[in-house]
């Protein structure tokens, strides 16, 4: 039976749980990284280069923890989505960068949706480990369904959320800062502690709007898809009323510094209190945590 193994960060955010189902389906033995910790932390910020983001960092440190428990680890290369949009393009090389770091061998395929279909760059992947392509199709139906359940819970979340009477403010960021704990040093717990209800951006539901109809200012087209998700979704999310919005940026990210002037545009033109949040390895929690407490005083 091979082993993959899959690093929780970065890029796994983008589709969790799917890879674990896959491969399981696949006859594999998967093997994740744990969640983000200060060793692993570590591990990454030796063997990066200075000028990587943060959250490239904390990818390295989840590889390396990989290396000599599994056969192989999984790293794809993630180009564009089904909209024809980039991902950041740190990802592109994140397949290559691997191979020089670890020794296990890196299993990858390239994701460009612009083009061939996800399905069929997934019958490609499968084919590197199973050839009975029913085997694959079935690994992907399946993990395409426990991605739909995990949409539906976040969805559900959110209404409880919104249902709730205490102060709503929104999370806007990469799913792989808002996810990981670690690095954006458990602000969804501080903020419910300082009697705050804290909506992560992935959990808001999209209905098809048109971006900027919402947002009263016209929004430039986007190469990203990051940029076009993140807006979309503010548009939708202001409507519910929100108290305030907090944005979480890992240091050195080149595409969040063009984007956090169309976010926080987009809260400032709907008088919504915005605070900007940039973190990396040297993050100290209690400059954090006062920057939290001064924001939602100002919020009372």
């Amino acid at each position: 039976m091979t082993t993959i193994g899959i690093p929780r960060s970065l890029i796994y955010w983008k589709k969790p749980q799917f890879w674990e189902v896959f491969f399981e389906e696949m006859g594999c033995k998967v093997v994740l990284s744990p969640k983000s910790n200060k060793e692993i932390v570590d591990m990454g910020v030796r063997v990066a280069d200075p000028e990587t983001c943060f959250s490239s960092k904390i990818f390295w440190g989840h590889l390396l923890w990989l290396e000599g428990k599994c056969d192989k680890i999984f790293v794809p290369r993630m180009k564009t989505d089904i909209k024809g949009l980039e991902y950041c393009p740190k990802f592109f090389g994140l397949p290559d960068i691997a191979k020089i770091i670890v020794k296990t061998p890196i299993l990858s395929e390239s994701f460009d949706q612009r083009k061939e279909p996800f399905e069929k760059t997934i019958q490609r992947l499968g084919r590197k480990i199973e050839s009975d392509i029913y085997l694959i199709e079935r690994a992907m139906n399946k993990g395409l369904v426990k991605e739909q359940e995990l949409k539906k819970e976040r969805e559900e979340k959110f209404a409880r959320k919104m249902a709730s009477k205490t102060k709503k403010i929104l999370l806007v960021s990469h799913p792989y800062n808002l996810f990981d704990e670690y690095s954006n040093l458990q602000i969804e717990e501080k903020l419910r502690h300082l009697g705050a209800e804290p909506i992560f951006l992935d959990e808001v539901p999209l209905k098809g709007l048109t971006i900027g109809d919402k947002l009263g200012f016209e929004i430039p087209k986007f190469h990203w898809e990051f940029g076009e998700e993140m807006l979309e979704k503010i548009g939708l999310a202001i409507e519910y009323g929100l108290a305030g919005a907090i944005e979480i940026s890992s240091f050195q990210c080149g595409c969040d510094a063009v984007i956090k002037e169309f976010v926080e545009k987009a809260f400032r033109t709907k008088k919504i209190p915005f605070l900007y949040l940039i973190i990396d390895e040297q993050t100290g929690e209690a400059g954090y945590q006062t920057r939290l407490e001064a924001f939602i005083d100002t919020l009372k």
